[in-house]
């Protein structure tokens, strides 16, 4: 049978009202011997509280809905994995949409997490300006922008990373190696932060006086197949010695073509790309990368969203959170002794600091 509250009160021996301020923390104060007995009583008999009928009173539902691109990409499922814990540790539970890089499944969870009454959404659009904004502005949902901007969201906190700037840094590193015919192989050219490595790719080309070579960028899709197909036709036809990907997903497609290609890495052809997951140190050699903070990426957005919901007329914020670089094999730099040796290993830019 059921637990009710009118049973713990009269195994506490008090009224459901008392059980009631002891379970919601008001709205009156409750004698502390009364609520060591509350307590016992519902841990005795297993108590929960009507979630449901709980969410009627306070308008609240204490979930958040989440949407990304592709939770096949590890970056997505690791960046998801920060946010859920984040919101775990603010009481809410996440619901997670997988949009599959469709912009139409993006749309439909949106509109089934504001059918369900999340208390907040949290997107990473798929492409360029999201079509479900007249849903999400139609339904006064409090929501904000995780790691791909759009300007089409003006209402909304903004949450990213220097993408150019990060870009901008792995090309230049490479160039420090002394290599001089940098390839870029980019993601899909209606995605913003595509276009913001690419122009961080430009930038340390051209601040290192040589022009930006057109036919030594690749547009493919964020994977390992298209990292590869896009390296094995730019090794095919074009002289280069070294590439930024501008995804850790993309580079190990990469690493493989330029072995088929009969060259080496880092010997004849360096790679240094972007993101930072778990899986990079693992590749051979193991990849040099700019390292996104996901964790606080995570932290910012979920207090971002609940400050908007504790206050609708918040003025919306842009943050932009610094990348570091993370030394590995794939660049030239020593990669870690015996390979991988545990998450985030290697030398960073941060770590160097440190030593001086």
């Amino acid at each position: 049978m059921t637990v009710t509250r009118r049973d713990v009160a009269r195994l506490a021996g008090t009224s459901p009202a008392v059980v009631s301020y002891v379970l919601n923390g008001g709205p009156r104060g409750v004698a502390p011997r009364t609520r060591e007995r509350v307590l016992a009583a519902v841990e005795q008999l297993g108590y929960r509280p009507n979630q449901l009928a709980a969410s009627l009173r306070t308008s609240r539902t204490m979930t958040l809905g989440l949407v990304v691109p592709d939770n096949a990409n590890p970056f997505f499922a690791e960046l998801a994995r920060a946010v859920e814990d984040a919101a775990f540790s603010a009481g809410y539970t996440l619901l997670l949409g997988n949009a599959t890089d469709d912009e139409a499944r993006q749309t439909a969870y949106v509109r089934t997490f504001i059918d369900r009454r999340v208390d907040g959404l949290l997107l990473i659009p798929s492409h360029g300006a999201p079509a479900c904004l007249p849903d999400i502005n139609r339904s006064g949902t409090p929501w904000v922008v995780l790691d791909r901007r759009t300007e089409a969201a003006v209402f909304a906190a903004q949450i990213l990373v220097d993408n150019r700037g990060g870009a901008a840094a792995a090309t230049a590193h490479l160039l420090e190696h002394g290599r001089r015919r940098v390839a870029c192989i980019a993601g899909p050219g209606d995605v913003a932060v595509t276009s913001d490595r690419v122009s961080g790719w430009r930038d340390a080309m051209t601040a290192a006086g040589m022009s930006p070579d057109r036919l030594l960028l690749r547009h493919t899709a964020f994977g390992r197949f298209a990292g590869y197909e896009a390296a094995r036709d730019l090794l095919a036809t074009e002289n280069v010695d070294a590439i930024f990907v501008a995804s850790d997903e993309q580079a190990a497609g990469v690493l493989r073509a330029i072995g088929e290609a009969g060259r080496r890495c880092p010997d004849d052809v360096a790679v240094v790309s972007f993101d930072g997951v778990e899986a990079a140190e693992y590749t051979t050699p193991a990849l040099t990368t700019m390292r996104q903070p996901l964790g606080e990426l995570a932290r910012i957005a979920i207090e971002q969203l609940i400050a908007q919901m504790e206050d609708p007329d918040l003025p919306p914020q842009t943050t932009v959170l610094p990348v570091s670089l993370l030394r590995r094999g794939s660049c030239g730099c020593p990669d870690p002794p015996g390979g991988a040796v545990g998450a985030g290993s290697g030398s960073t830019d941060d770590d160097e600091e440190e030593r001086r």
